[in-house]
């Protein structure tokens, strides 16, 4: 008995918030008591909010109230602390889960929604573990259908008959109820929907492997352009130490050629000084002596003594240096700064001109990631590629059949409007998607005698109009196309031509472009696949799929290579007679 008026007394000093014994209780102003703790940690986090609410009743309150101990809630606690103590350990109340992030609600709960463990089906309600016994209890002859909790309990019910959507409309593919199937779904293709749950769940599944297997290649990918990366950073930092070391080479050889032309002129310097003092000491002899000479004149020219005077005369000698000295009007080095000047600026041509050129060349380097090698068609067609024609590119002789899959050639122009994108001379068209990244797509010809169909790829920049090499696929640097014919095969490109084996040829043709790898690869198609010819560059632009027809050819584009329907290869005598048929009708 005392336990269970301990017990008793304990939910009514219980905090709704923490489900504890209260702590320094509070009383608000609607009556309920909570912790002092927990009520404040539940306003705070209002506390951007101008109304403050009850956790129980909800009740609101403006402004925030003032907390006070309520006094005599905690003597009653304290004696039910001593109480419990005095009559030994209380059986342990079972585990409360309260409703977290992303957590079902129990729609039973008041104040504090707990967590809910299970929904019903009929009541649509969910339950936590309290009310869930509740409930079982009350409908235990008649068992409800229970699920795991849900959210989404209101999108399982019909919106028109409220009733639980069991049934799934293959021809309106959309889940109905029972009512919908006598109704407005009558006759409708319908399965439950456990059944057409297993039969998407097939197809999820399917879509799943798929996801799996490209997560899979895209990490082989990743890991591809990694190391390509990292080898292209090596690369480069070896073409730097190597340029460093060629530049410092000249450099040295510049400082050499400096020193030598230093001291070339030092040397020369030297040698004429030296020469130009020996003769100025020769010089200033000769002077002093001729100085002594006139001295010696002047006196003996003023003597009043003529005897003296004719008896001194023999002995002056009037003869002097007979030497001459040539002195050179060039006296600088103007024709070694020349020079200099001159290779000077040689060098500075050179460096500009070589400057220019590694400036295009490095430009030229990039991060080519190895090109996957495909041994089957399956392998190839995960990355299939939809593609469509553009209609403002078409020629005037070609014509478009089986919602513009089919192209034959035309002998009269067709009334298409004019437009900026169409070829008006060459007979080709281009499609409206852009290729990058990993693309693949198939398509079948047919042609007679020399006749034949151009397949490949071009940027979007290629010229539309007129007869020249500019416009045409593979005559110029911006395309690239596979000619096929019954008894030629070619690859042309900046209008060059490889000729190829027609062994290799079939009426079907796959075509797979890496886009950052820069791979271009055409294929044959039959029971078996083929490498017609392969080509390693560096796009930089995106591609657009193109095709052009001689007379008498035509060529179908494939759209859809997964559908199982078109996974057989057509037989080509059947797909020539067709195509014919449709060029004689037209």
């Amino acid at each position: 008995m005392a336990e269970a008026r301990i017990s008793w007394a304990e939910d009514q000093f219980t905090c709704p918030v923490c489900l504890d014994l209260l702590k320094d209780p509070v009383t608000i102003p609607c009556g309920h008591s909570y912790c002092m703790r927990c009520i404040t940690d539940c306003w705070d986090q209002d506390d951007w909010k101008t109304l403050y609410s009850c956790p129980q009743c909800r009740k609101t309150f403006t402004p925030r109230p003032v907390l006070g101990k309520n006094v005599v809630f905690a003597e009653m606690v304290e004696k039910l602390k001593t109480m419990r103590l005095q009559s030994g350990p209380v059986p342990a109340a079972p585990a409360v889960h309260h409703t977290g992030s992303g957590d079902v609600q129990c729609d039973s709960c008041t104040g504090i929604k707990q967590k809910a463990v299970k929904s019903c089906l009929e009541c649509r309600s969910s339950y936590c573990q309290n009310h869930l016994e509740q409930h079982e209890n009350l409908f235990r002859g008649n068992r409800h259908n229970l699920m795991d909790a849900t959210g989404r309990l209101r999108e399982m019910m019909c919106p028109q008959h409220d009733k639980l959507l069991e049934i799934y409309c293959r021809t309106d593919q959309r889940c109905i109820c029972m009512l919908c199937l006598v109704d407005e779904h009558k006759n409708h293709d319908t399965v439950s929907t456990r059944v057409a749950r297993a039969e998407k769940q097939r197809l999820f599944d399917e879509t799943q492997r798929n996801i799996q297997k490209t997560i899979q290649q895209k990490k082989i990918d990743l890991k591809q352009m990694r190391e390509a990366v990292e080898s292209h950073k090596r690369s480069a930092q070896t073409a730097v130490e190597d340029s460093e070391r060629i530049f410092s080479e000249v450099i040295r050889s510049i400082e050499k050629c400096r020193s030598e032309v230093k001291q070339l002129i030092r040397d020369q310097e030297s040698a004429a000084v030296k020469q130009a003092e020996q003769r100025l000491a020769r010089l200033e002899l000769e002077l002093d002596d001729l100085r002594w000479k006139e001295t010696e004149l002047k006196q003996l020219s003023n003597t009043d003594d003529h005897i003296h005077f004719l008896q001194s005369c023999p002995s002056v000698s009037l003869s002097g240096s007979t030497d001459s000295f040539t002195i050179s009007s060039r006296l600088s080095f103007d024709e070694v700064v020349k020079s200099v000047s001159q290779l000077r600026d040689e060098l500075q041509q050179v460096c500009t001109d070589e400057t220019d050129r590694l400036s295009k060349t490095v430009k030229t380097v990039q991060v080519i990631v190895p090109s996957q090698q495909f041994t089957t068609r399956n392998e190839l067609l995960q990355y299939s590629h939809l593609l469509t024609l553009d209609l403002n590119s078409v020629n005037y002789y070609l014509r478009l059949f089986e919602e513009n899959t089919v192209i034959t050639y035309s002998d009269t122009l067709m009334p298409y409007p004019d437009h900026p994108d169409r070829f008006d001379s060459w007979t080709e068209a281009l499609c409206r998607e852009s290729v990058t990244g990993r693309c693949y797509w198939e398509v079948e010809w047919t042609g007679e005698g020399r006749s034949g169909v151009d397949i490949g790829v071009t940027y979007k920049s290629i010229s539309r109009k007129g007869d020249g090499p500019e416009s045409a696929a593979g005559r110029n640097d911006q395309s690239w196309r596979l000619y096929c014919s019954p008894d030629y095969c070619s690859f042309w490109h900046k209008n060059m031509e490889t000729v190829l084996p027609v062994a290799n040829i079939s009426s079907r043709v796959g075509v797979y472009v890496d886009h950052s790898a820069g791979t271009l690869s055409f294929y044959s198609v039959s029971d078996t696949m083929s490498l017609i010819h392969r080509v390693q560059t560096a796009f930089t632009q995106p591609l657009y799929a193109v095709f052009g027809l001689d007379k008498q050819t035509a060529l179908k584009l494939y759209r859809r290579l997964n559908n199982p329907d078109i996974l057989h290869i057509l037989n080509p005598d059947i797909l020539h007679a067709l195509l014919l048929r449709r060029m004689m009708m037209s």
